[in-house]
């Protein structure tokens, strides 16, 4: 069982990761990073063959929907997790002015300073298939048909001069609108009686000349349920993937709303990582029904997700088991979206005090949060320390940041990295809240609450007690530490509090002694565990960075070297690095003293 938990904890961390957690050999760099190897030749820049959109469009579901959005609007699931917005090529005003040609070199080459990396696992000719299904994500079905007719009526005969791959794939569709109007070289001008909207219609049937004709799909093609990409080989079996989207948004759904199937591998290697497999997506039917054909491998694991409002909503984790015909999901249940804080409240707290530091004592205050309404709640973060404005630090404290525990319900990061949603839930979602309070051996401790809570519990290390109106007196109980040594632990006890209430106590002593520090993450079941909320909300780690920042700095080279055993580790903490900076929580010597040590040490793996 414990295995079990830790694997899902993995999994969910690589579910808030980057991009390139989908790329497979297609690594992401940071920025600045300079690569010890020449970036790849581009070639010639038009295709041998003509551009395959069919086959563009599974190598885009497979390779970039995870960022770029299924309809290319920069949307995609992981695109929150990165620190710079994402080509939206799907939108006309962005998509009419890039050539063919151009895109390729980006998917050749890629864009280091915006984190696309070169799609060296693709042949040349895949990239061009890719980069012209691309170019029709901007467009539709009528607009093409209009604009065919158009192009039929007054270029008839001139068909052939835009079938030309070297000349078309250099051409933007701006360029084909100018061409339109006023002809060029051996292009003839056919649109100059044109509406601009007439002759971006006829420009973009231009563009689909050089594209292979489409292959004529077998008789009974379409699958029901869905095809996977997963398609089992001639020693596996096939299941069905089911579940339903339960709609309580009080309106009527898209009608071509879909659901992505997500699966993931785990065991790939001797280190038991987990890799994720291409994802696919299905069609919602009128009774919110959906299914998918899937490969069974045993221990695979799948789950489903929506997006409804800007919320992505998903289902629970589902191992698949050796001869399993049908699986199903627990149910996607979709919700309006309000910013009202009403609904939601604290079922309990946790308040922790660390005597480490001899300067300062450091508060851990856990939240177990609760939103029973039926709605889904939009956070907004505050100000240029992106602080949780229904959570605040202990009085006079020094906030530091946040994270989310491991165990309940998860966070959802919103697109615009702004904030976070609370969907409904009967699970509660826990947060903690780390801060700093000058030490001194007899204090005032006073915590402002903005919500209702129902109860709390305080944990003093052996030694130092507390004293006041609202707080009993529990007695000792142990506590583990990471050496797996019992410490012992003073506990008070509070009751329900209402919205905008304080907790006041005072507190005395010192700890019994010098090592009476316990590792709250290995107290999961008393204090709930400390988990990761991803890049998107407030930086993972950023407490344990802060205090450990000392014994990092003393580390020697040979246990830096150890600590980050490959490239991809160590573009993993400069991307974490960065992030933590962007949010305002490294002080900028600190950043760049950091981020310099990060860089030397690439540049060494890769000499």
């Amino acid at each position: 069982m414990k295995s079990y938990r830790l694997l899902l904890f993995a999994l969910a961390a690589l579910l808030l990761s980057a991009c390139n957690m989908t790329l497979a050999a297609d690594v992401t760099p940071p920025p600045n990073y300079a690569s010890p190897t020449p970036p790849p030749t581009l070639g010639a820049l038009y295709p041998s063959n003509a551009p395959n959109v069919q086959n563009g469009e599974k190598i885009y579901a497979e390779k970039c929907a995870a960022c770029h959005g299924e309809t290319g609007l920069g949307d995609g699931a992981q695109s929150k997790d990165l620190p710079v917005p994402v080509a939206p090529f799907g939108l006309p005003e962005f998509a009419q002015k890039a050539s063919l040609a151009e895109w390729y070199a980006v998917v050749t080459q890629g864009r280091i300073e915006r984190f696309m990396p070169p799609f060296a696992s693709l042949d040349a000719q895949e990239r061009w298939d890719v980069v012209s299904y691309v170019s029709t994500l901007h467009t539709d079905a009528a607009e093409i048909e209009l604009g065919k007719k158009l192009f039929d009526e007054n270029c008839a005969d001139c068909a052939s001069a835009f079938a030309d791959l070297q000349t078309m794939s250099a051409l933007s569709e701006n360029d084909l609108v100018a061409i339109a109007r006023s002809g060029k070289g051996n292009l003839p001008a056919f649109g100059k009686n044109l509406s601009d909207e007439e002759a971006r219609a006829a420009a973009a049937y231009v563009r689909t000349l050089i594209f292979a004709p489409p292959s004529a799909p077998a008789a009974d093609s379409t699958p029901e349920p869905s095809a996977s990409p997963n398609q089992p080989s001639a020693d596996e079996t096939v299941a069905t993937v089911k579940g339903r989207v339960v709609n309580k948004t009080g309106e009527a759904l898209p009608a071509n709303l879909r659901v992505t199937l997500r699966v993931f591998e785990h065991g790939v290697n001797a280190a038991g990582d987990i890799s994720e497999l291409p994802q696919s997506t299905a069609s919602v039917n009128a009774d919110g029904e959906y299914a998918f054909n899937v490969a069974l491998v045993a221990d695979r694991i799948y789950l489903a997700e929506v997006e409804a409002d800007g919320v992505s909503y998903q289902t629970n984790f589902v191992s698949a088991v050796a001869g399993d015909a049908e699986i199903t999901l627990s149910d996607l249940v979709v919700y309006s979206v309000t910013s009202d804080l009403s609904g939601l409240k604290i079922d309990s707290v946790a308040v922790h005090f660390d005597y480490a530091d001899a300067d300062n004592l450091s508060v851990f205050v856990v939240y177990l949060l609760k939103n029973a309404g039926e709605k889904t709640i939009r956070v907004k973060l505050d100000g240029a320390n992106q602080e949780i404005p229904f959570l605040k630090a202990p009085n006079d404290a020094k906030l530091l940041g946040y994270q989310q525990t491991q165990d309940g319900a998860a966070l959802v990061g919103t697109k615009e990295q702004d904030g976070f949603f609370i969907p409904p839930s009967e699970e509660t979602y826990g947060l903690i809240v780390f801060s700093n309070l000058p030490r001194s051996d007899k204090m005032e401790f006073s915590q402002r609450f903005l919500l209702p809570v129902g109860n709390g519990q305080i944990f003093l290390p052996k030694g130092v007690s507390a004293k006041g109106e609202q707080i009993a007196d529990n007695g000792l109980i142990p506590l583990q530490d990471s050496s797996g040594k019992n410490l012992e632990y003073q506990t008070y006890s509070f009751g329900a509090l209402s919205a905008d209430s304080t907790l006041t106590f005072s507190l005395k002593g010192k700890p019994s002694a010098k090592s009476a520090t316990a590792d709250w993450t290995q107290n999961q079941g008393m204090i709930f565990g400390a988990g990761a909320l991803g890049l998107a909300l407030i930086g993972v780690g950023v407490f344990m960075y802060l205090r450990d920042r000392k014994q990092t700095a003393d580390e020697d080279e040979d246990d830096e070297s150890a600590r980050f055993a490959d490239d991809e580790s160590v573009m993993d903490a400069i991307i974490a690095l960065d992030d933590l900076h962007r949010h305002k929580k490294i002080a900028d010597d600190v950043y760049k003293k950091r981020r310099a040590e990060l860089t030397d040490l690439l540049k060494k793996n890769g000499a």
